[in-house]
């Protein structure tokens, strides 16, 4: 096996990163836009007979998705035997079902778009929210890893006596396993989603816990209305700024700024989308999945 990863665009660091701990040749992709705001392509790297990765992180995915499909298309018409994807954050799973007549469950058609190009997916935890597993959406071979060990080892290392929060009782499974990983406390807030940036949470009694650190954990930080309102409600109930984590950080439009005037004392997120949060490595939980994938195990 002559295995090789390429970045797409903005995913440079973390492609380095991971050539770097596996030993892996690294190749280059040239882009840019013509005058008529079409993409340019070009492969720069030897892919005759090399198992290749492809590195795209799919947040704002629809800008992201025709230049994957013209570099994973290439690299196999330049003799790659077997092109995977790396896509630390997985978009286009929102749309999981019909809501209205004549929607578009869009979870399902990119999944499909994908699979007819590459030979195997690896992500970084994504929204499965009423499906099962990626296999269910995905035919080609996934495999998912979670950033919870990550989030574990970074909040004990630099947040004293943590409170951990999770956002809505859909996340109490693994908010309870980053707390006991870490060795603390955490609550479950029962949260009303009215709309995409209309969002009602209730914090239970909690008086207790004001000598401790809260860390609000989510898994994707878009428009932060979840973490804004959590972040408001406990000032009020007399704790301190919270430590808000999230796994995948979106940050649309003014987010990020919202979420700091809001009281947050730090905003911490992993490197799965390239943001000033990253502060938490992925590589080290994808380098055994992705060395497996490549060779086809």
């Amino acid at each position: 096996m002559n295995p090789l990863l390429i970045p797409l665009p903005g995913n440079e660091p973390l492609t380095a990163a991971l050539a770097k701990r596996l030993g892996w040749a690294l190749g280059t992709i040239e882009t840019r836009r013509f005058p008529d705001a079409e993409t340019y392509l070009r492969i720069d790297a030897d892919c005759e007979g090399k198992s290749l990765s492809l590195v795209c992180t799919l947040d704002r995915p629809d800008e992201k998705f025709l230049p994957l499909a013209f570099a994973a298309d290439t690299v196999r018409e330049l003799g790659a035997t077997r092109v995977g994807l790396v896509a630390p954050y997985l978009g286009y799973m929102r749309q999981d079902r019909r809501f209205q007549p004549g929607e578009a469950v869009t979870s399902r058609i990119f999944a499909a778009h994908l699979s007819d190009r590459f030979d195997w997916l690896l992500t970084v935890d994504p929204h499965l929210h009423r499906y099962r597993s990626l296999g269910e959406i995905y035919p080609i071979p996934t495999r998912v890893v979670h950033a919870a060990p990550a989030l574990a080892v970074w909040i004990g290392a630099n947040v004293d006596r943590p409170l951990l929060i999770g956002p809505d009782g859909e996340s109490e499974q693994w908010v309870a396993d980053v707390a006991r990983r870490v060795g603390a406390p955490y609550v479950v807030l029962a949260k009303n989603r009215r709309g995409d940036r209309d969002v009602e949470v209730s914090v239970p009694e909690i008086g207790r816990f004001r000598d401790r650190t809260p860390v609000i954990l989510d898994d994707i930080v878009s428009s932060a209305r979840t973490m804004i309102e959590t972040t408001r409600r406990l000032i009020e109930a007399g704790l301190r700024g919270p430590v808000c984590v999230g796994v995948h950080g979106i940050f649309s439009g003014n987010a990020y700024s919202l979420l700091e005037q809001a009281g947050a004392a730090r905003i911490i997120t992993t490197q799965t989308v390239p943001h000033v949060s990253n502060a938490i490595e992925v590589t080290d939980i994808l380098e055994a999945p992705l060395s497996a994938l490549a060779k086809g195990d």
